[in-house]
Parts: C-alpha cells; structure tokens; sequence
C-alpha cells in the first residue's frame, strides 16, 4: 500500500514567472513632521506627485485604512485603483496600486524627526511578471517622489 505524505505533496513551487523589485528613496527637509505628514494624507492634493495627475477624493479626506480611491497617472492617462492598507499618524502610510492583473504594487511613506531635519522615505515594492517592464517605466519618476514631497512641504508651511 502506498505511503503518502504531507511533505511530498505541499512542497511550494517556484514560478520562474513571478518578479519582486523593491526600492527605497530618502529626502530630508526642514519642513515639520506635521508639515509632511498633511502633504503625504492629503489624498486629494498629488500636484507635487510626478507619477499622479489626480485624484477622486473631496478635499478633505483623511487618509484610514480600507479606503479605495481613484488616480490617474501623469504620462499615459491610465485610470488607478489605490487602496489605503495602513496608517500610523504622523508616522507610516502604506497603499497597495491596483493596475494591471499580473502586477501588485505596494507603496510606503515614512515621515520621522531627526537631528538634521525631518526624513521622509517613500519605499515601493513590484511584484508579478510584468514588474520589469513597469519599473523600468516608472523609474525616474520614483526616484524623484521623496524629494519633490520634500520640497512642497517646505513651499507650503
């Protein structure tokens, strides 16, 4: 009679198809935590975000966990579901991009104090088949995020 095992039978598979790209970008300020957190959690303002042309929350909003909110990207006018996965106040956003089937994209802001000023990082991580393809899109313009975030809370005290 045949032995069969748990081992042999849920032994995860490698798919040779499935990417992972993460990246992480740094700026400094001398903008006030609460300056940049009001930047970062205003979902209806991303005139300073060189990926998003707009957004369809009111003016207003507060960022919270489970929101889903629409954005349209700036170089091709493609429609984005963003949905809010966590917020810490004044410490940590975190959203998943909803695009395209076969891309997971998840994005993070962390704003914190320190003895130079205040650090604000914006981490993404790619993942799926097609992240090659978009991270070598969309690269410049993530590289650009943080500091351009930076810059327009310091413009907007």
């Amino acid at each position: 009679m045949p032995n069969f095992s748990s081992k042999s039978t849920d032994r995860p598979q490698r798919r040779w198809w499935l990417f992972s790209l993460a990246c992480t970008y740094q700026a400094l300020s001398s903008a006030s935590v609460d300056a940049l957190w009001q930047k970062v959690t205003d979902l209806a303002d991303v005139s300073w975000h060189p990926l998003l042309a707009s957004t369809n929350v009111p003016k207003g909003l507060v960022a919270k966990p489970g929101l889903i909110y629409q954005a349209v990207t700036r170089s091709i006018p493609i429609p984005i579901r963003i949905f809010v996965e966590q917020v810490r106040p004044r410490e940590l956003l975190t959203v998943r991009i909803l695009t395209l089937p076969g891309l997971e994209e998840r994005v993070t802001y962390k704003v914190q104090s320190t003895v130079c000023g205040t650090e604000i990082s914006y981490s993404i991580t790619l993942r799926g088949w097609l992240s090659p393809l978009i991270w070598s899109l969309i690269r410049p313009s993530a590289a650009r995020v943080a500091a351009q975030l930076a810059h327009a809370a310091e413009q907007n005290p």
